[in-house]
């Protein structure tokens, strides 16, 4: 009986999570250095928070679920979601580095040491990403015309390495104030 508490538990956080990540998505901004097609918003922490209390599954559940309401809400040109794809890339490439590294070290030392290595990760792997999917599919798909060096380069690399930072601060701050609660939530899920 418990277990099955627990996994309709799991759900709703995972649903509840995944509505404050779609909002949380809706209120981005562009940062004024970078292509205005690339925007900060702060819907990976309830990711985040989804996976290191629940599990990778869960991150990645919240992370998708996110990515299909704004696709709904919000639309994408000529119906094609290339951005919302490479924005679930973006978040999973972002949660899953800090989820294990935090998950090996629970602490919030490595919590930071798991948010700095997932900024590399996801600085990394969206530049490499970008380079062989997103911005072809972008071309073939929609016509867009880009320069690759100077959008991957002095774009999205620098964008994700700064929206990285800006992730560092915000769950560092966070999980100051949340630790307690979020080590009472993976002793009941992770246990």
């Amino acid at each position: 009986m418990q277990k099955r508490s627990l996994k309709l538990r799991s759900f709703v956080t995972i649903a509840m999570l995944s509505g404050v990540s779609f909002v949380l998505m809706l209120l981005n901004f562009p940062l004024p250095w970078f292509p205005v097609f690339l925007q900060i918003d702060f819907s990976d922490v309830p990711a985040l928070i989804a996976a290191i209390t629940m599990g990778p599954v869960a991150g990645i559940l919240v992370e998708l679920v996110k990515n299909v309401l704004d696709w709904i809400y919000t639309g994408a040109p000529e119906g094609i979601p290339v951005g919302h794809m490479a924005n679930f890339a973006t978040g999973v490439l972002f949660i899953l580095p800090a989820y294990y590294i935090y998950k090996k070290f629970p602490s919030a030392k490595g919590l930071m040491t798991g948010l700095v290595v997932s900024t590399v990760v996801m600085s990394l792997g969206m530049a490499a990403l970008n380079y062989v999917a997103f911005l072809p599919l972008y071309t073939y798909l929609l016509g867009f015309e880009y320069n690759m060096y100077e959008t991957i380069v002095l774009g999205i690399l620098p964008f994700n390495i700064v929206k990285g930072i800006i992730m560092i601060v915000v769950v560092t701050m966070l999980y100051r104030t949340m630790r307690v609660w979020i080590e009472n939530q993976r002793r009941q899920y992770l246990a």
